[in-house]
């Protein structure tokens, strides 16, 4: 793990969008299409309105997320909703969009589809995650249903619910995550420090963090 510490969180949205346009436009220059795969929530949102505005062949960029709410684009909840509304947006409109939601009832009843959606976009060329203060990251959560699936299971996609989450969730697996070219986690605040200090010496049971740590780059800055 490379862990990067910023004098504040502007300039490390701004820095982490040119890291990834960089990385993305490296990428872009050896193969016809790439694959860039971002969380939800409302951190990353800085990085996505500087990376919006990149000048790269946004049409040969496939954006997927790394997790989803099962849940429609119209609800506020949607991790799509604000996807489009902060980086499918200025040059990025070009961009094709690969998504984790499929209008089935149930995340089990749309994998297959989802599944079959995501296959040619692997291994994930670029990779931006976060990190929750219990230490999870997409939606592989301590103490979820499904979280061995997740974590030691070769499905690329995996159904999740877990404890204090209003609704399913479906998530790339450890497998995926940890096989793309290039990772990195934004976190910002002390108490998200301190909790990326903790899971380093727990399992990936205790912090599914600590399963992708190695080979990632870790983006900080405490406010």
């Amino acid at each position: 793990m490379e862990f990067v510490e910023y004098p504040d969180a502007e300039m490390m949205m701004m820095d982490l969008a040119n890291v990834l346009a960089g990385q993305l436009r490296l990428s872009l220059a050896a193969h016809d299409h790439v694959s860039l795969a971002v969380p939800g929530g409302t951190t990353p949102g800085p990085i996505f309105d500087s990376l919006c505005a990149a000048e790269l062949e946004w049409s040969r960029v496939h954006v997927m997320l790394t997790d989803e709410r099962w849940v429609p684009e119209t609800s506020e909840r949607s991790n799509t909703r604000l996807l489009r509304q902060r980086l499918l947006t200025n040059r990025a409109a070009e961009a094709v969009y690969v998504p984790l939601y499929s209008g089935h009832e149930t995340p089990e009843e749309g994998l297959p589809h989802l599944e079959a959606a995501l296959a040619p976009e692997l291994p994930i060329s670029v990779m931006l995650l976060g990190m929750g203060a219990d230490m999870h990251t997409a939606s592989i959560f301590p103490g979820a249903d499904r979280l061995d699936d997740a974590l030691t299971g070769e499905a690329p996609l995996v159904p999740m619910r877990a404890p204090g989450a209003p609704e399913p969730r479906i998530t790339l697996s450890a497998n995926v995550l940890q096989g793309a070219i290039d990772r990195h986690i934004v976190i910002v605040g002390q108490e998200k420090r301190e909790a990326l200090e903790r899971a380093n010496g727990l399992s990936p049971a205790e912090a599914p963090v600590a399963a992708i740590l190695k080979g990632t780059t870790v983006h900080w800055a405490e406010k």
